[in-house]
């Protein structure tokens, strides 16, 4: 592959716009395992064997190549590249709708479009018993105009026994995360227990993505960290949902949004929603 550009860098890892000899563009992540933890490292190694086991499916990311270099210890994954993720372009139509006057304005085909896509992948990988527990707008990118999912670093399998993982330390990305992570994740630091979270940790986000979508700003955006911390976890704290015309958008998010992971919705019931089938 020859190296055209670097197009992101994150912790320990670039990711390269490369091009092959057959003149394809894909993207070349490469991580460098030194000085990263042992769970971090392994997830490396995990996404690659989870990447494989996705191999064909339409709403993920498609790993092409890989090759694990341990003594050097750098990793090389060859994925498909994707023009753009949702997080920029979120940030784009923000800008155009506050330069337009039109900040109010809610485009409902774009929203559903977007919203059944993310569903969809994420009901894949559910199927699978893999809890994602990271998803946020720039997890989603755009490759040919299809959205798919990205970045299993953190993702884990759900054990036979149980619809709950086991984690040693808190993961994801605070203005996406549910409550139980957050709360799991601070029980373990303090009394050596893991952290537990299921399928319903991944609604809670795409729910605040879906929020994002509706009103240009997570639910919890507006607070410092700690004050964040309270509110997302705080079941007093009433989450402020301005008036849309759409109810079944508006029932969609408050569900998504239900602090309790034993009653919030589930991917099949969004999947089925009136939102997404409107003529029902």
């Amino acid at each position: 592959y020859t190296v055209l550009e670097c197009v992101g860098k994150g912790g320990s890892s670039k990711v390269y716009k490369v091009i092959s000899p057959e003149h394809k563009i894909f993207a070349l992540k490469r991580i460098k395992l030194e000085g990263r933890e042992k769970e971090a490292a392994a997830g490396s190694m995990d996404e690659i064997t989870l990447l494989n086991r996705f191999k064909g499916r339409h709403h993920i990311i498609q790993l092409v190549d890989s090759q694990i270099f341990r003594e050097a210890g750098i990793i090389y994954m060859v994925l498909e590249y994707g023009e753009v993720d949702l997080a920029r372009l979120l940030q784009r139509r923000e800008k155009v709708r506050s330069a337009e006057g039109q900040g109010d304005k809610i485009d409902l085909n774009f929203i559903r479009l977007h919203w059944q896509q993310m569903l969809e992948a994420v009901h894949i990988i559910h199927e699978e018993r893999i809890v994602h527990s990271d998803l946020k707008p720039a997890n989603f990118l755009f490759v040919e105009g299809v959205l798919k999912l990205i970045d299993f670093g953190i993702a884990k399998a759900i054990q036979n026994d149980t619809t709950h993982i086991a984690r040693e330390s808190q993961v994801g990305t605070l203005n996406y995360m549910s409550p139980e992570a957050i709360l799991s994740g601070s029980n373990g630091n303090r009394s050596g227990k893991q952290t537990k979270v299921g399928r319903a940790s991944d609604v809670w986000s795409l729910g605040c993505i879906l929020y994002q979508m509706v009103y240009g700003h997570t639910p919890f955006s507006h607070l410092q960290f700690i004050q964040k911390l309270h509110a997302i976890t705080d079941p007093n704290h009433e989450i402020d949902f301005p008036t849309i015309q759409n109810q079944s958008l508006l029932d969609v998010m408050r569900r998504c949004l239900d602090r309790n992971p034993k009653t919030r919705i589930g991917i099949p019931d969004l999947l089925d929603h009136v939102f997404l089938n409107p003529s029902q």
